[in-house]
């Protein structure tokens, strides 16, 4: 990693490796009261206390530090753009730029995208090493708040080793935040990271709070059971049937949380069927930008939802009536994914938030690992509740094939355009030959992983390329 950047709210701590080995600070003016915002301190290396003495001697810039990896997160290219290009990569989407590599599913190490969504995920990753590392040496902050914080650094650091090892296969693992021993890290196979990642949930489920009253209520941040839920789906992927099941179950049968009955009520703020959200800080401005994204007021520019995905959803599917909007221009008919519903000019009041983790994926969770646990009625039951809900009847899936998939179809229209759900369902359930073979011209195999952006592999001699690359 060439790039390594600690931004938070109130402080960006910027670490520069390679050849380059320095470390600057940076303070912004919600600490004019401390600092002057154009303070600029250049520290000779080594260093690998990044600054506790300013972050960790109290509660209020220590709750800064992991806000600002949220806000990072809401502003970057992690949940919201990449989610768009693994779309283009699935049979979602539609692109209309004419240059990207996605649609084609024809990226190279050179492509620029690869190399921020790498650059990023390690980014947020460091930043929650450097807050895990600063609240072990800190005696000035509270117990519950070091706990609390612990927990979300660990869950923030679990999120992003597991996308990065769904994109791109064997990765280095990362859990310090001394350069020197990163500096040239080897990839580390899938079996370990998700080793770390399980030891990383289970940790920070344990410290974690079992509400959101940590957080006035506010579902930004994540508590006990966004642990849970991201176990859930991380043993789902592992094939962990049973594990799959208890963890889902324990968030289904959660009271704070519930579906929301309405559909268009899925993208608001601290709805009820929400269980972690990303959003934006302000009272006015920008709500969520995959609805620039997606929204189409005219001929499309961007993306548009694949027909064949519109196809796919039943009459009478309510969400094909709520979440897809369309437009006719000079004849042709474009349909666009419509959950977030503000396409705002960042005047709006803030109503909006990005799902990161919602119920409805832990009751299709729970349906296919019972499906798979040979639970026929009771996968049944879990689809029905999300056909229900849209204003479908049962499900007629009887048997383990049918039921699965009955479960995959009924992922790709309660969750399009969320997560990358649709890209990694199909890689992990093996579907993405059968399915985008015949779909992609020059679909390979060996497409299913990101390869290794070259940068990455230029400054680190450690780093091998992915097969087909």
């Amino acid at each position: 990693m060439n790039h390594i950047v600690l931004h938070t709210k109130n402080i960006f701590i910027n670490f520069k490796t390679g050849h380059n080995r320095k470390i600057h600070m940076v303070f912004i003016p919600m600490l004019l009261s401390l600092f002057s915002c154009e303070d600029f301190v250049e520290v000779d290396p080594p260093r690998t206390e990044i600054s506790r003495v300013e972050v960790f001697e109290s509660d209020g810039l220590a709750n800064s530090a992991i806000s600002g990896i949220y806000v990072d997160m809401f502003a970057g290219t992690f949940a919201s753009e990449m989610n768009r290009n693994n779309g283009l990569l699935a049979d979602d989407l539609l692109d209309y730029t004419e240059t990207s590599d996605f649609i084609n599913n024809s990226l190279m190490p050179m492509t620029a995208e690869v190399n921020t969504y790498w650059g990023e995920l390690y980014n947020y990753i460091y930043s929650a090493n450097s807050i895990i590392e600063g609240l072990e040496a800190s005696t000035k902050i509270s117990l519950d708040l070091k706990n609390q914080l612990e927990g979300e650094s660990k869950f923030v650091r679990a999120l992003c080793h597991f996308y990065l090892l769904n994109l791109f296969g064997d990765v280095p693992l990362i859990i310090a935040s001394d350069f020197r021993a990163n500096n040239v890290p080897s990839r580390t196979g899938v079996s370990e990271v998700y080793d770390q990642i399980l030891r990383d949930l289970d940790e920070a489920e344990q410290l974690l709070s079992d509400d959101f009253s940590f957080s006035g209520g506010d579902r930004a941040r994540p508590n006990k059971y966004a642990a849970i839920a991201l176990l859930a789906r991380v043993h789902l992927y592992l094939g962990n049937w049973e594990d799959a099941e208890l963890w889902s179950s324990m968030v289904i049968e959660a009271s704070d949380f519930e579906l929301v009955t309405d559909l268009n009520e899925v993208s608001l703020l601290n709805n009820n069927e929400s269980i972690w959200q990303l959003r934006s800080t302000l009272d006015i401005g920008s709500n969520v930008r995959d609805a620039s994204f997606y929204i189409l007021e005219s001929a499309p520019t961007l993306v548009s939802l694949r027909e064949e995905l519109v196809n796919t959803f039943e009459v009478g599917d309510n969400r094909r009536t709520d979440w897809i909007g369309e437009i006719t221009v000079d004849g042709i008919t474009y349909y666009y994914a419509f959950k977030y519903k503000v396409r705002d000019d960042g005047t709006q009041p803030i109503t909006e938030s990005l799902a990161m983790l919602r119920l409805a994926e832990q009751y299709l969770i729970r349906a296919e690992a019972r499906a798979q646990l040979g639970d026929f009625s009771g996968a049944q039951s879990d689809i029905n509740v999300i056909r229900n809900r849209a204003g479908l009847g049962n499900t007629t899936a009887n048997d383990q094939n049918s039921l699965l998939d009955a479960i995959l179809n009924e992922r790709r229209l309660e969750l399009f355009t969320e997560g990358s759900h649709r890209w990694l369902d199909l890689k992990r359930t093996g579907r993405a030959d059968e399915i985008l073979g015949p779909l992609k011209s020059g679909w390979q195999a060996t497409d299913v992983l990101y390869p290794i952006p070259f940068e990455e592999i230029n400054i680190n001699p450690n780093l091998t390329q992915n097969p087909g690359y």
